[in-house]
């Protein structure tokens, strides 16, 4: 028995919750919301708000059961409050800007480097060396705070790069003599 699965997922006031067969769409004040639950779980509407039951006593089924969930409960929270994840650059001369719909990224290259910043994604720098990536889609800010990190992650000698805020950077000794 999935522990998480059993739990419904609550509707919130404000946000419309339809489905649609296989077909999970919301609506709420923040934007709009759809996913495709896979074959093995049943999604339907119930007196506590949206409840997930998997359709045979499988492993593939069970498996999936409190994924199906989980994914459920993230198009709530984004639609009524959004995601947002935290990059910091550590480096001399690092440093980040937003012009218009890029990123400029100054990270030690011989060239600035440039991300196009997706549909439906936010990004700000309060400062040039904070990043802050948020939107709705909880999947698509994790990816592109993920490919912003990627371009540089951080080193364990002197943990220049980009990494997130609440990152741990596992330091190294240097070499001796």
């Amino acid at each position: 028995m999935s522990r998480i699965g059993k739990k419904a997922v609550a509707v919130p006031t404000g946000v419309t919750a339809t489905i649609d067969g296989q077909q999970v769409n919301v609506k709420g004040p923040k934007g709009e919301l759809s996913a495709v639950l896979v074959d093995k779980v049943l999604a339907s509407m119930g007196d506590d708000g949206i409840e997930v039951k998997p359709v045979d006593s499988s492993n593939q089924a069970r498996a999936m059961w409190g994924m199906s969930r989980t994914i459920i409960e993230n198009l709530m929270i984004g639609v009524t409050e959004g995601f947002k994840k935290e990059l910091q650059i550590n480096g001399v001369g690092y440093r980040a800007a937003v012009q218009g719909k890029n990123l400029q990224l100054a990270l030690g290259f011989s060239h600035e480097v440039l991300y196009e910043i997706p549909e439906g994604i936010q990004i700000a720098c309060a400062k040039p060396t904070e990043i802050s990536v948020s939107g709705i889609d909880k999947q698509k800010v994790g990816q592109v705070a993920a490919e912003i990190r990627k371009y540089r992650p951080p080193e364990p000698y002197k943990g220049k790069g980009v990494k997130y805020a609440d990152e741990y950077i596992f330091r190294k000794e240097g070499k001796k003599k």
